[in-house]
């Protein structure tokens, strides 16, 4: 072999060891808003069948970031604002970033769903404006003020079809929902003093469907609206293939030109979605870790280095929906863990 070819693979064969470039700002991330809760109530993680927190076991296996959904007031979830600062501290201590996820609701707000606040209740499109505005600033001050200022925010939970309804539904309400939504971006600035801005993120559920994604991006975007990120949700017995997806992302990097997280996705670990029809993968724990792994590999070769992370929607979540989460039964990890492994520095 010649020499230069020698030179050539074996440098190919060192980058390959090499953690990705991007390492540093490539969000590895996880939606943790239950863990503080299950930790409460007497549940305890294992890493290979040693107990650990559960925030420090996704630190040692190479997650970076955590994301927090917050409620106005919510009677039946435990994400309030003193909740949610005290898992905020908790990761800021571990040396993870942070997304807040701003619902606007007291419960669950989500393409289905965007239900105004009950203490909101009543008001006009301007009170409406100015009420976002400052329970925004007033958040993100408290957030500051704890030392936990969030890294990102997303003003909205999957507002594709707007938020706060029927103010801000769309598509019959486009200027009112413009409006609420510059009302939560400019509270994140009243709040934050004079630190820097936290990354605005503008969070779909579309992930696999370019058309809807255009549509809505296309006119959000004619309202001049500040935002950095574009947020998908992605789970794939909802919406669609892994090359839907990655057509998708391909789609957003050339027309858009703002970086793109995939901040919501998930798998089972046992059967649960893909009961009577086939599965892209199989609905086992090694099914998982490849779905993950795969999903992984189609952000990162998102053009123009454009694809900036990936989220776990809940691995400490209890309950039914444990079959999607990164613990088995016994809350043992599961080896969907381990994705990341690789570019984890101890």
């Amino acid at each position: 072999m010649h020499v230069s070819r020698v030179f050539a693979v074996s440098f190919l064969a060192a980058v390959a060891l090499v953690p990705p470039s991007h390492a540093q700002d490539y969000a590895i991330g996880a939606d943790v808003s239950f863990l503080g809760q299950a930790e409460k109530q007497g549940v305890t993680f294992k890493d290979n069948g040693t107990p650990k927190p559960g925030l420090q076991i996704l630190k040692n296996h190479g997650y970076n970031w955590i994301r927090l959904r917050i409620f106005h007031t919510p009677t039946e979830l435990p994400n309030n604002l003193e909740y949610t600062i005290g898992l905020a501290k908790q990761a800021k201590e571990l040396g993870f970033k942070f997304l807040l996820d701003f619902h606007y609701a007291d419960d669950w707000a989500d393409p289905g769903k965007q239900p105004i606040p009950k203490a909101w209740q009543g008001k006009t499109h301007a009170q409406l404006v100015q009420a976002v505005f400052e329970y925004t600033r007033d958040t993100i001050a408290a957030f500051r003020d704890a030392g936990v200022l969030p890294d990102m925010v997303q003003p909205g939970n999957e507002i594709i079809h707007g938020m706060l309804w029927p103010d801000g539904r769309l598509p019959e309400n486009w200027g009112n929902f413009a409006q609420l939504v510059y009302a939560g971006i400019n509270g994140v600035d009243a709040g934050r003093g004079n630190n820097p801005r936290p990354k605005i993120m503008i969070h779909i559920d579309r992930g696999a469907d370019w058309k809807a994604t255009k549509a809505f991006f296309d006119r959000l975007n004619s309202y001049d609206i500040p935002y950095d990120i574009i947020g998908q949700s992605y789970y794939p017995w909802w919406h669609g293939s892994l090359n839907e997806l990655r057509q998708n992302l391909e789609f957003m990097a050339g027309e858009y030109h703002k970086d793109i997280i995939v901040v919501e996705a998930a798998y089972n670990w046992k059967p649960g979605n893909y009961v009577n029809k086939p599965a892209p993968f199989a609905e086992s724990p090694e099914g998982q870790r490849e779905f993950l792994d795969e999903l992984n590999r189609v952000i990162e070769e998102t053009p123009n280095g454009r694809g900036k992370g990936v989220f776990w929607w809940e691995p400490a979540v209890q309950g039914p929906l444990t079959v999607r989460g990164f613990f088995d039964d016994q809350n043992n990890a599961l080896p969907v863990i381990t994705v990341f492994d690789r570019i984890t520095r101890h």
